[in-house]
């Protein structure tokens, strides 16, 4: 899948290798962002599709 965020496709390719650190600080970015409300929500719910489409370690 084409995802269209920056953070999105780097939390793609850190599940895929296992990087939890990664993962685990794009995704409280994000988290933060929407929280925020300094995004429309796009970003954390293509996050949320990528979480569930995407194996962690998937490239080991």
């Amino acid at each position: 899948m084409p995802y269209t965020h920056q953070s999105v496709r780097d939390y793609v390719a850190a599940k895929k290798r296992g990087d939890r650190a990664t993962t685990d600080r794009i995704l409280a970015e994000v988290q933060a962002r929407f929280a925020t409300r300094t995004t429309d929500g796009s970003e954390a719910a293509e996050l949320l599709d990528a979480t569930m489409a995407v194996r962690f370690g998937e490239d080991l």
